[in-house]
C-alpha cells in the first residue's frame, strides 16, 4: 500500500528509497497543507524510509495537535513550545499548559522556542521573556530543547550560556547561519539541524564547507516540511510542498558536502537523534 501512495503523487525520480532508516526531526505535519492527504504522506514516508518523525509543536494548539498524531501514528513524537513569532502570548497559563504537555510521554522536547530578530512578529522582549520561560521548563522536565534562531545568533548564546548547566540537550533546528554562529553553538555542546535549505544554490552553499566541521554526533537532519522544499530535486513536485518522503535528498547532499556514504550519514543521524530524543531503539530500526 505505501508503494501506491508514493506512486499516486511524487515522481518516480523522486521515490528514493535508502539503504538505512531515517528520522525527520522537524516536520510541520499540523500544517493545513496536509489536511487533506496527511495518511499517504505519512505512507510515503515510510516508503521512503523516514520511519520516525518529530511533529513540531509551535503553539499549544498545534502542539496538541502532534501529540494527538502521535498517538495515532506509531513512529511520531511532538515537541511542545511557543515559537519566537508568538512569544507576545505569553503568560502564566500558557506556561501551566505547556508543563503539563510536556509530562506526555508523546512529548520528547520542549519547543519549538527561541528568537527571531529577522521578522519580529513579537518585540525582542517578548521573545526573550518567552524563551527563558521555556528554558526554565526545560529545565524542570529534563527534555531536550527544539530551539528556533535567526539573525540573533549572538543574544541566543548569551542566553543560552547562562542556562547550559541546567538543561539537558538542546538542538538549534534549521541552521541557516555562518561559521562563528555555528562554532558559538558547538563550543555550548548544542545538536545542528540541517534542512534542505543546503541544497539551495542562491542562499545556502555557504553552509556546504561548514558541514564537516559538525560532529557526527551532533548533527541532526530534517524536512522543516511544508517549508525549504530542497532544489536539488531532479524532477519538480507538484504543488511544491514538501514532505518527510523527501529527507533522502537532503541526506544525499549533506553525505556528498561531508564525502562520506549516505549510508553512513543517515545511519549516523539516526543513531545522534534516537540519543538525543530518547527514542525507543525499535522506532528506528531497518
Amino acid at each position: 500500500m505505501a508503494s501506491a501512495y508514493v506512486d499516486e503523487f511524487l515522481p518516480e525520480a523522486l521515490q528514493f528509497r535508502p539503504n538505512v532508516p531515517l528520522v525527520d526531526i522537524g516536520a510541520n505535519l499540523t500544517h493545513d497543507s496536509f489536511g487533506r492527504d496527511l495518511e499517504a504522506v505519512i505512507q510515503r514516508a515510510q516508503a521512503a524510509q523516514v520511519s520516525t518523525m518529530i511533529v513540531t509543536g509551535t503553539d499549544i494548539a498545534h502542539a496538541e495537535q502532534a501529540i494527538l498524531l502521535a498517538q495515532r501514528y506509531p513512529g511520531l513524537y511532538a515537541t511542545a513550545g511557543i515559537h519566537p513569532h508568538d512569544a507576545r502570548q505569553w503568560n502564566d497559563n500558557v506556561a501551566g499548559k505547556l508543563a503539563t504537555l510536556h509530562a506526555k510521554p508523546e512529548v520528547v522536547a520542549v519547543g519549538e522556542c527561541g528568537l527571531d530578530f529577522n521578522r519580529n512578529f513579537s518585540t525582542p522582549q517578548e521573545q526573550e521573556k518567552a524563551f527563558e520561560a521555556q528554558l526554565l521548563l526545560a529545565s524542570e522536565s529534563g527534555l531536550p530543547l527544539f530551539i528556533h534562531e535567526r539573525d540573533a545568533g549572538q543574544r541566543m548564546r548569551e542566553i543560552l550560556n547562562a542556562w547550559r548547566d541546567d538543561i539537558s540537550q538542546a538542538v538549534v533546528h534549521c541552521f541557516t547561519a555562518d561559521r562563528d554562529t555555528l562554532f558559538g553553538y558547538l563550543d555550548l555542546d548544542l545538536h545542528i539541524g540541517l534542512t534542505g535549505w543546503i541544497c539551495d544554490e542562491r542562499r545556502g552553499h555557504h553552509l556546504r564547507p561548514l558541514v564537516s566541521e559538525i560532529p557526527l554526533d551532533r548533527l541532526l537532519v530534517e524536512t522543516d516540511c511544508p517549508y525549504l522544499l530542497p532544489r536539488n530535486l531532479p524532477a519538480k513536485l507538484k504543488g511544491r510542498r514538501h514532505e518527510p518522503a523527501l529527507l533522502p535528498w537532503i541526506v544525499r547532499e549533506i553525505a556528498e558536502c561531508r564525502g562520506i556514504s549516505e549510508a553512513d550519514m543517515g545511519a549516523a543521524t539516526t543513531q545522534t537523534a534516537q540519543r538525543f530524543f530518547r527514542l525507543p531503539t525499535e522506532t528506528v530500526k531497518e
